[in-house]
């Protein structure tokens, strides 16, 4: 029986004991709280209901959980998904009317199932391709918009008439002078209390331990002090009870393929955010993320989702963080969240609603200090500025345009240094170390000034090929090899050691077939040293094996300099001072 349970939900239900349990549950009433303001917040940004937000907390947060990949992702309402789907459905019918609503939530099914496919079809490995470096400016830039998001809140003024990070800076700078006193007291007890217990007892609950103390001052302040106006904090306040319940969404069929495209768009708005958010979560874990599983489990929460008037829901950087700084262990956690949020509304909602905003916007900043990496991004400068480069600009892209967009900025951008690396292939000349006296093979372009490096052979030219031989590297490997060709000497003869010549297309079978013609037409040739079994199978497919013949290929580089030094010109051979081979001992002198 458990092992039925594991396949289906994963391995970490062997790990599931009183303790998890306690962790869990304390995780998880952090996440209920936190998603109260957000999902309230995030479906008015949707076009919605407030209570849509609180139901895609609820029923989507469990699937995704139960059946995804992350231990410590939550999933529900996100900004990112609120504002896409409202710019994409507001031109075609009223926003909060109940045909938007019924588009809204056939949309999100769309969007589960597409996900889902693509989990099944295990097209999942396609967010390998979102380097760390992209990941990590993504998550920093995350970092950035919590910390935004959370300055009126934090600040005590009111939100911004406009979305975007730009516009709500310009709103805190106009409004920034009207500040609250006590809504910046609020979350300096918050922040206080929250910083000290994570430095000294970071075993503790430190995020809900500042949230209480943080609730508990602004009760005893308003009293106390009639100078400080903590009775005007903006509170959560109250909510309507979240009960989902299922339905069908009802639109005509003449609306479905006018849906397609857009939810087309937004899976991949919500798997974008999904992966690189269970990514920056594990990277931190230490959890190994299942891509195709994760997009199965997405997929299903919407799908479910949108049977129970959720809208499109995908991983929560605001939640997954501090669901994983709170201590959660399992995936419970999210179930926890889920089942506390609703108990929360239906029992508790006259003490939630006391709880200040401020509150709320300072244990996200919190989230935000503790993702802003410094070291890390002194260390990307110091190892790679090519790498630094991709980060920030992903970290900008991130604060400045849309999340889906920055994530696959930030891939482009390492797609496109891979590839600018890899065009380049190194061709490095070898030769011999005089000091020893098997005369071994070095790297004369690494070889030092002052290094005991033999001459070159004046007639054979030793070359080691590292990397693949490509279409977007043949210019740069043929640029190389005419060079060789045309310097005032040229060795007419070439052995490349194909070693570490790991792959080649057509077009590199068709440069080394250009590039034996050419040899052969100044009177040298063309030879191999162990060319790999990939490199021969092409060869033989597009014929060069024949063109080239067999006797130019060599096991091992002795066996390949005896077989050659016999095609050199004797007459070279016997002006040579160089005598670079063994075989050159049998040249007599000029």
């Amino acid at each position: 029986m458990l092992n039925l349970v594991e396949r289906l939900f994963g391995s970490w239900v062997r790990d599931v004991s009183a303790r998890t349990l306690r962790a869990d549950g304390m995780a998880g009433l952090l996440g209920a709280v936190l998603v109260l303001p957000q999902g309230i917040a995030f479906a008015t940004l949707a076009g919605l209901p407030p209570e849509y937000g609180l139901y895609t907390a609820i029923v989507p947060c469990i699937i995704a959980a139960l059946f995804g990949s992350s231990w410590h992702v939550m999933s529900g309402p996100t900004n990112a998904n609120s504002l896409a789907l409202f710019a994409m459905l507001s031109p075609l019918t009223m926003a909060f009317s109940p045909a938007y609503i019924q588009m809204a939530l056939v949309v999100t099914v769309m969007v589960g199932v597409m996900q889902w496919l693509i989990g099944t079809l295990r097209l999942g490995t396609l967010a390998n391709f979102i380097s760390p470096a992209a990941l990590f400016g993504f998550t920093s830039g995350a970092a950035v918009l919590i910390a935004v998001y959370a300055l009126p809140d934090l600040l005590g003024i009111g939100a911004a008439a406009e979305h975007g990070a730009s516009a709500l800076l310009r709103h805190v700078a106009h409004q920034g002078a009207s500040f609250q006193p006590a809504a910046l007291a609020v979350a300096a007890v918050t922040m206080a209390v929250a910083l000290a217990l994570r430095r000294w007892r970071p075993q503790w609950p430190y995020m809900l331990a500042g949230l209480v103390s943080a609730t508990l001052f602004a009760w005893v302040a308003s009293g106390q002090t009639p100078g400080v106006a903590f009775s005007n904090l903006r509170m959560v306040g109250a909510v309507a009870v979240p009960w989902p319940h299922f339905s069908v969404p009802q639109i005509s069929l003449s609306s479905v393929s006018e849906l397609l495209g857009l939810a087309f768009a937004l899976t991949i708005v919500a798997l974008g955010q999904s992966i690189s958010i269970a990514k920056a979560v594990a990277a931190r874990s230490g959890q190994r993320i299942d891509a195709n599983r994760e997009f199965r489990g997405q997929g299903l929460s919407n799908i479910v989702g949108g049977f129970f008037s959720s809208y499109v829901s995908c991983g929560s950087m605001n939640r997954s963080m501090p669901n994983l700084q709170a201590g959660a262990r399992t995936p419970l956690a999210s179930v926890f969240s889920a089942l506390l949020l609703l108990a929360m509304v239906a029992v508790s909602a006259p003490l939630l609603a006391k709880i200040p905003m401020a509150a709320l916007a300072a244990l996200l900043l919190v989230v935000a200090i503790s993702l802003l990496d410094l070291s890390r991004w002194r260390q990307l400068l110091r190892l790679s500025r090519t790498e630094f480069g991709v980060a920030l600009a992903t970290m900008v892209a991130t604060v400045t345009i849309r999340l889906e967009i920055a994530i696959l900025l930030g891939t482009l951008l390492s797609l496109m240094s891979f590839l600018y690396r890899t065009s380049r292939p190194a061709m490095r000349t070898m030769g011999f170390d005089s000091t020893h006296q098997d005369r071994q093979f070095v790297v004369v372009d690494d070889a030092p000034a002052e290094a005991h490096v033999m001459p070159e052979c004046p007639q054979l030219k030793l070359l080691r090929m590292e990397g693949e031989v490509y279409f977007g590297a043949t210019q740069h490997v043929a640029d190389t090899l005419h060079a060789l060709r045309h310097v005032p000497h040229p060795q007419k003869h070439l052995l490349v050691m194909g070693k570490s010549m790991n792959f080649i297309d057509l077009a590199g079978a068709e440069l080394w077939e250009a590039e034996l013609n050419a040899r052969r037409a100044m009177g040298g040739d063309l030879y191999f040293h162990r060319p790999r079994p990939e490199v021969i199978r092409m060869w033989k497919t597009t014929g060069f094996t024949r063109l080239l013949g067999p006797e130019h290929q060599f096991p091992d580089k002795r066996t390949a300099i005896a077989t050659i030094f016999h095609k050199l010109d004797p007459e070279i051979c016997k002006h040579c001072t160089a005598r670079v081979f063994w075989e050159c001992k049998t040249v007599p002198g000029p």
